[in-house]
């Protein structure tokens, strides 16, 4: 028996991050258009080479990119909103993605419940002309290096509906929608190419059954086309659409086995004869080596469902860095049970072979005996274990109301203006912590020169007339890795790079262990900052959740309880950084929404945790100590009582690409805590003018009393260069000066 493999997506960033490289050499005039385009087919053709290297029998292709897989379909699909279409090619697109001058980009937010950032679709009336031209190239050039096994990756219709932002019904924009699908369909088939996957990850959301109907008509048409159809899911279960989506016209249908209870529906639905079942079996969202006895498990209980089977990774790669063995520098016992996604292509093919019947015992015996090496290097931590089991419920609550606090804390003018936390991390910046970690300049060099762009930014901050200050973060490479350097439980790689969004890459710290804090982590470089201005600095921290889901976790117990240890942590921060003379201390939890479960019966447990880490963390200020916290885009509405319950004293959100709609959903909860309007979009290099920033505050006064309300950037300033930076907060100020001055006019 042959068990076949399958890829369903792949990193596509370059192992030496090739393509962040190129597009922002592009960006800055320093690289053409086809040197960047090269640049991304080589990365992809890399990709492929490295599948067919590792055997697998058939891989996916046709989801590299420049920015954003999804904005590629609006692009091929002819989705280009009215504001666009005076713009062509390059120009178009990267203005689709980050703005240009006078044009706001399309809406960005989270993919389902991951770090990765999407475009969200604007569906409008009228559609362009679609162009798959790009796409096609891709599956021929493909089939040169790959033959049968090049199977393209198509995001399926429906999906791409669900995420959008329609200007037309669903049924109208399916209609249109299908026209162009069955052309591509078509196209592909005429080129030899001998399956396709789509992917429809929105089945495994709580509304998916109000796509049935769509579903029903749009698939039969596009099985007409002849070419077999690989219906692709992940990130969780069918629950709510395994009976009616097993009698879509596809060939085969590929289920996540490492998320939800897709066993169980098996168990209860069967599964058809005439289909294959793609197994999503080895977890493509962690970096963890597999234990084969637990998969071994699972595989015996499908295979007495179906023997017409394929194995594969529970969804696309891009979600792990590429390749565990470049990382030197990590402990021996911990690397040798990692998993990046080379080596997640090799555990497809291990697991391939033990159910083909092939002899892997002794590759088994070396997995289990790397596992056992690993649990001696990290052993529990007893004094850790030992807070939780303490832990009161006095822990989890401030000592006074919200309403009560309110009058004791610092006094600001109407409108108060702040930033997000972070300011340019320049190139000088980030070649003076190489310098500092290749032991070129000593510590107290290095904290000199750090110095030195704090009291920089705290003078700029000045001049621009902010009323509450930061340090600018320079210290930190990233929110989440400077906090688990210093933290006992977390390792660090080197190149384990995955894409945020666009050129934006992060490198997720590892938990490997338990997690304690062994010294101060904030409070000198605050010290520093606050004794430079008679003006407040806000202390900076990042929050429990955010710092769990923007990591790989461990698996061997609860995210609750690895959340409560960090929270434990960030406590003892919080209260040096009071006694160091904090009056403001902001603790961002940006990743709040995203951890949100995909399927609404399992938010409470999930959100009742995370509340309550925060809270844990935080608790222990004293009612003058104002507590901050910073969300960005995510969706508020269907948790702002949840978010209340954080009890921060102001939450700054994300609202300028998202068309105030943030700020509706808050208005209408009805939240009462203070609220920091993101005035503009700081991941777009164009400067807001004074007066677009004047509408989105007079938007703000409309929804909300004006003691709520504070003015902010809807993000961090880091990936910004100084000359965007200081004139768009100069026009933010000039907005909130503007304000006051009516506001003061009305009150006379």
């Amino acid at each position: 028996m042959t068990v076949p493999t399958t890829t369903i997506g792949y990193p596509r960033i370059g192992k030496s991050r090739e393509v962040k490289k190129a597009l922002e050499a592009f960006w800055s005039n320093k690289l053409d258009e086809e040197t960047l385009l090269q640049t991304v087919r080589e990365v992809e053709i890399f990709n492929w080479k490295t599948q067919l290297k590792a055997g697998i029998d058939r891989i996916g292709i046709g989801d590299g990119t420049l920015y954003d897989s999804v904005l590629d379909w609006v692009v091929r699909l002819g989705l280009i909103p009215e504001r666009f279409r005076h713009l062509s090619g390059l120009d178009r697109y990267f203005a689709m993605a980050r703005g240009k001058e006078g044009i706001p980009a399309l809406e960005m937010t989270k993919w389902f419940d991951t770090n990765y950032h999407y475009l969200v679709p604007e569906i409008p009336t009228k559609f362009e002309p679609a162009d798959f031209s790009d796409f096609l190239e891709t599956a021929h050039l493909a089939q040169e290096f790959l033959g049968d096994r090049a199977i393209p990756i198509i995001l399926g219709p429906i999906s791409l509906l669900r995420l959008s932002n329609l200007e037309i019904s669903p049924e109208q924009a399916a209609s249109y929608l299908l026209e162009r699908y069955l052309i591509l369909l078509t196209q592909l088939k005429n080129l030899g190419i001998t399956e396709v996957q789509i992917h429809e990850p929105v089945l495994v959301l709580g509304d998916a059954a109000n796509w049935k109907e769509l579903y029903q008509s749009i698939y039969p048409s596009l099985a007409q086309v002849g070419l077999p159809l690989h219906l692709v899911t992940y990130f969780d279960d069918l629950r709510e659409t395994y009976a009616w989506v097993m009698q879509l016209p596809v060939t085969s249908i590929s289920l996540d086995f490492t998320r939800g209870r897709n066993l169980e529906l098996l168990k209860q639905y069967g599964f058809p004869a005439d289909k294959r079942l793609g197994i999503g079996i080895v977890d493509a969202r962690n970096i963890w080596k597999i234990r084969p006895e637990t998969l071994f498990y699972i595989l015996d209980e499908i295979q007495k469902f179906t023997s017409n089977i394929s194995l594969q990774p529970s969804a696309s790669l891009q979600f792990v860095p590429y390749d565990a063995t470049k990382e030197k520098h990590l402990p021996e016992a911990l690397r040798n049970v990692l998993s990046f996604a080379e080596q997640k292509l090799a555990e497809v093919a291990f697991l391939a072979k033990t159910v083909a019947g092939e002899n892997t015992k002794t590759e088994q015996e070396n997995i289990q005996k790397t596992w056992e090496i690993f649990e001696q290097f990290s052993p529990a931590n007893l004094t850790v274990q030992e807070k939780l089991r303490n832990l009161e419920l006095s822990d989890f609550e401030r000592s006074l109301s919200y309403s009560l606090r309110l009058s004791q804390q610092i006094p600001l003018p109407p409108l108060p203006t702040t930033t997000i936390g972070s300011f340019p991390q320049t190139s000088e910046v980030r070649k003076l912590r190489v310098k500092y970690k290749k032991g070129e300049i000593t510590l107290a060099d290095y904290q000199a020169a750090i110095d030195a762009e704090i009291a920089r930014c705290i003078q700029i901050q000045e001049e621009i007339g902010l009323d509450v200050l930061v340090h600018g973060e320079f210290e930190r490479t990233d929110m989440v890795e400077y906090f688990g350097q210093q933290l006992s439980g977390f390792a660090f790689t080197e190149n384990g790079w995955v894409q945020s969004y666009g050129s934006r890459y992060v490198r997720p710290p590892i938990i490997y262990g338990d997690v304690e804090r062994t010294a101060p982590m904030t409070v000198r470089e605050f010290k520093i900052a606050q004794s430079l201005t008679q003006k407040p600095v806000k202390g900076m921290l990042t929050a429990p959740v955010t710092i769990i889901n923007w990591s790989y976790p461990r698996t061997d117990i609860s995210r609750q309880d690895q959340a409560f240890q960090i929270a434990l942590a960030l406590r003892e921060e919080v209260a040096d950084l009071e006694t160091a003379g904090a009056q403001i201390i902001q603790v961002d939890e940006p990743a709040l929404r995203e951890g949100l479960p995909l399927k609404t019966e399992r938010w409470n447990e999930y959100l009742s945790w995370a509340i309550d880490s925060f809270r844990l963390a935080t608790a222990i200020a004293q009612p003058q100590t104002q507590i901050h916290t910073h969300m960005c885009y995510c969706e508020f509405g269907d948790i702002i009582q949840e978010i209340e319950r954080l009890d921060a004293d102001v939450i700054s959100i994300e609202n300028s690409r998202s068309n105030n709609q943030t700020l509706r959903e808050v208005t209408e909860g009805g939240y009462s805590h203070q609220i920091g309007n993101g005035t503009y979009d700081v991941h777009s290099p164009v400067v807001p003018t004074t007066e677009q920033i004047v509408r989105q505050l007079k938007a703000g006064i409309a929804n909300l009393p004006l003691s709520q309300i504070w003015v902010n950037p809807d993000c961090g300033l880091k990936t910004r260069r100084w000359e965007e930076v200081i004139p768009a907060l100069k026009n933010m100020v000039e907005a909130t000066r503007i304000m006051r001055e009516e506001i003061n006019d009305i009150s006379k």
